[in-house]
């Protein structure tokens, strides 16, 4: 019989777990709860051999194990450090931690553009995130910023790399995912940078995946490129028969129009089920689509406000007892706008709408 793995005790912020052997102290924080779990920027669950790049996830190690009590001298990445029995881990309780966090969240945002209004990730960007929790209030560098030239990866996937933060997320799942690498890090130090080299196209019915696994900016999808922000649309979990993925789904709706497919995602913002490109970038019409549930959205996200998600309740409305009467009859705005038509489909114009998609 195999021998069964023994479960290791390990205490994190005061919270104790059991945890079989081998588990990395990430892991078993996300066990416990997404309250204790340190940030991640370059781990990803679903894919191997990533993490120890980013930084953010660095824990204060106070006791070894129980064979050996000492602390580590160091701090130490949580998702590359397993866990021993008796060790005692401190997240957001260790103030060794919390300042190395503020300043790797500085060095990460030395060379990232302040570009947020115009980004196409805001809303869901998990830098973002990290730096309304540990960021500074201003920047000490003083020189300029880091920039890349432009480069083509084809017709459905937006490289900035100059929002990049090297997280390897993208040339993991290309390499593990799709089986096809065509991309991947060239350079090194300063210059190092996303890129195919020889200025090739993404072409992989699996690629669009990178989308959804890069944390940042970096990787977007042309096809949803400025058409909408993300707080304005309501993500709601589909599926379709795919002959070629899992076809389980979420859908971005604004009304009756669908914006933008991404793959689900569970709590840590990890992708549950990889989706094809046909479904991602192909399928942007509600009859696709068998609509389930709206998405789970997390109470501190952008996503959730506006959207009655659990425990429906809708606004009191007063102007129409002031006024004695329905407001929406006093204006017509399609009768005065041509911007506003009702018989417009925004969602399937080629690249965000300028006035010349009004004209008659």
């Amino acid at each position: 019989m195999a021998e069964e793995t023994p479960l290791f005790k390990v205490t994190i912020d005061n919270e104790t777990i059991e945890v079989p052997a081998g588990t990395t102290i990430l892991q078993a924080a996300r066990m416990i709860g997404k309250e204790v779990a340190p940030p991640a920027m370059c781990y990803y669950g679903k894919l191997e051999n990533t993490g120890g790049n980013c930084r953010t996830c660095l824990v204060e190690v106070s006791k070894g194990s129980e064979a050996d009590p000492r602390p580590m001298p160091k701090l130490v990445p949580s998702c590359r450090t397993t866990v021993m029995d008796g060790m005692v881990v401190g997240n957001k309780t260790s103030e060794r931690t919390v300042e190395a966090r503020k300043g790797i969240v500085e060095l990460l945002l030395i060379n990232h553009p302040l570009d947020c209004p115009v980004c196409d990730q805001a809303g869901e960007c998990k830098l973002q995130d990290l730096s309304y929790e540990h960021g500074a209030e201003a920047t000490r560098y003083e020189f300029d910023r880091r920039t890349f030239p432009k480069e083509d990866l084809g017709p459905n996937i937006q490289l900035n790399m100059n929002r990049c933060i090297l997280c390897y997320r993208c040339v993991k799942t290309a390499d593990q995912i799709t089986g096809c690498r065509e991309h991947g890090v060239m350079n090194r130090g300063d210059h190092a940078e996303i890129s195919t080299h020889i200025h090739k196209a993404l072409d992989n019915e699996f690629i669009g995946n990178v989308i959804d696994v890069c944390p940042v900016g970096a990787l977007t999808d042309k096809t949803f490129r400025f058409k909408n922000r993300v707080w304005f649309l309501k993500p709601v979990d589909a599926h379709r028969d795919c002959p070629t993925c899992s076809g389980k789904a979420q859908v971005w709706f604004r009304g009756d129009e669908v914006y933008r497919v991404t793959a689900r995602k569970d709590e840590f913002n990890e992708v549950e089920d990889w989706i094809c490109n046909t479904c991602r970038f192909d399928k942007k019409d509600i009859n696709d689509w068998t609509l389930e549930k709206p998405s789970t959205v997390s109470k501190d996200s952008v996503i959730r406000q506006g959207h009655y998600f659990e425990n429906k309740v809708s606004p009191n409305e007063t102007l129409p007892k002031v006024i004695k009467r329905d407001p929406k009859i006093l204006l017509d705005i399609h009768s005065v706008s041509k911007v506003n038509e009702p018989n417009r489909d925004l969602s399937k114009i080629d690249g965000p709408a300028t006035s010349k998609d009004f004209k008659d």
